[in-house]
């Protein structure tokens, strides 16, 4: 019994101290959250496989608890309310609850409201509030790298073997653990390492001669994994962001890393002959406009529709989670029915089109004008902030700049879904804490903050 009580003693002991160590750096709970995002559903049935739900993974169980642990820290006065970090958030906030209360199905878009407060507002507030300073900020870059390199190597793995999603009748896609049924998963989150990546290498040499060769060696893996990935709205998105962070680091680098990369794609060309997934989808970028395929055809349709819903309702929308509802009423006849997806975990699905394939037209068409001022009131804050604070020196502010700007260009294209909605939110609030500065208070506490970050 007495060892038993000692025991006890000593476990209760080391919870606090891993628990007070956890309130002193708690960045270590977004860098959790982060590490969740990759953790498989468990299959695509239920809600999410017909889209009449809403499909709950484990990264979204996680930034529950960072979010709860967030407010705690507020309600106990251990953490202040950065007040840039209000006024960035709180527009936001309320045109979706305007716009979800004018919606003609309330209740069909409170799921849609709560997911938008989740990644928009809510997870990118709880990292300002629990990143704190630097080594937060490396602490959640550092596992946002970790899970790219992770899902870039299983990726590659799942090409190599034919394990992955089907493409062309043969199963070479690379999807990681997120699946067919999410195919754009994988190159979301190892383009998102890879900017983090390339902002360390263009600081490695002042951290000792190793270091080039191992982040240069770490975007091999990664742009392979890409490659694999065979995603032509990633491809542009990340070569833009790359393009804007080598321009602010080094003009004359970004010059010779574009013939660098010409160089490579035409070795690259004549290698395949032309042939080849990749090579094919490469080239079908600059036949999009002339010779749409299947697919880009299908969203040129879902654009139209999505601006026709908007024009009939230009202030509030028809309602978050409701463009599905009216995409029928609105779409011409060559829309087709859905995508289809194959791998040999899932199997054969039919995907619903559930969204118009651009974020910007998504909110536009549920909710309208008001909900696009709220979003861009948002993205001004942040891009505002990192323009005031640049630093092209500083890898923080790099991957910052470049997050944002391959959001922007992404969305154009893209829209929010998924199980990396949580991984964004993520890497929003990061770009969000550099935008609005770091500082650490000088008081006692070991984990208060200033209520005026920077």
């Amino acid at each position: 019994m007495t060892a038993a009580v000692l025991w006890g003693g000593r476990g209760a002991w080391a919870s606090r101290r891993a628990l007070a160590g956890l309130l002193a750096r708690p960045s270590w709970l977004v860098a959790a959250t982060v590490a969740c995002v990759g953790v498989p559903s468990g299959g695509s049935g239920g809600p999410a496989g017909d889209g009449a739900g809403v499909q709950v993974t484990a990264g979204d169980c996680a930034s529950a608890l960072m979010v709860a642990a967030a407010a705690v820290l507020v309600a106990r006065g251990r953490i202040a309310m950065p007040r840039r970090a209000l006024w960035a958030f709180a527009p936001l906030a309320a045109t979706l609850g305007v716009t979800t209360v004018a919606s003609p199905d309330i209740a069909s878009s409170l799921s849609g409201f709560v997911r938008d407060m989740q990644i928009f507002v809510l997870v990118p507030l709880a990292v300002v509030l629990l990143v704190r300073d630097r080594r937060d900020l490396g602490i959640v870059f550092g596992s946002v790298l970790g899970l790219g390199l992770g899902e870039a190597l299983y990726g590659i793995w799942q090409a190599l073997t034919g394990a992955g999603a089907s493409i062309g009748g043969a199963n070479v896609r690379a999807v990681g653990t997120f699946g067919a049924v999410d195919v754009m998963a994988m190159s979301l989150v190892v383009g998102f390492a890879f900017l983090v990546l390339t902002a360390f290498a263009l600081v490695a040499p002042r951290h000792g001669a190793a270091a080039v060769p191992v982040a240069l060696a770490g975007l091999g893996v990664l742009a392979l994994a890409l490659l694999l990935a065979l995603s032509r709205g990633s491809w542009i998105a990340l070569a833009a962001a790359v393009g804007l962070m080598l321009l602010a680091f080094d003009r004359w680098l970004a010059l010779k890393a574009a013939v660098c990369c010409a160089a490579l794609g035409l070795v690259a060309f004549g290698l395949l002959g032309g042939g080849g997934e990749i090579v094919q989808r490469y080239a079908s970028i600059a036949g999009s406009v002339s010779a749409p395929d299947q697919s880009v055809s299908d969203r040129y349709n879902l654009w139209a529709a999505a601006g026709r819903i908007w024009t009939d309702h230009p202030v509030t929308g028809v309602g978050v989670k409701n463009f599905p509802a009216y995409r029928d009423t609105y779409a011409g006849i060559e829309l087709s029915s859905g995508s289809e997806t194959d791998d040999p975990v899932n199997g054969y699905q039919r995907q619903p089109l559930l969204s118009p394939h651009d974020e910007y037209l998504l909110i536009l068409s549920e909710q309208g004008a008001l909900g696009l001022a709220g979003f861009a009131a948002l993205l001004g804050a942040v891009v505002w902030g990192l323009w005031t604070r640049r630093d092209a020196r500083d890898p923080f502010w790099l991957i910052g700049a470049a997050f944002t700007a391959f959001l922007l260009v992404n969305f154009l294209y893209a829209d929010m879904g998924g199980p990396t909605c949580v991984l964004t939110g993520v890497l929003l609030g990061a770009a969000a804490c550099r935008a609005f500065g770091l500082r650490r208070h000088p008081g006692p506490g070991p984990g208060l903050v200033s209520g005026e970050h920077g």
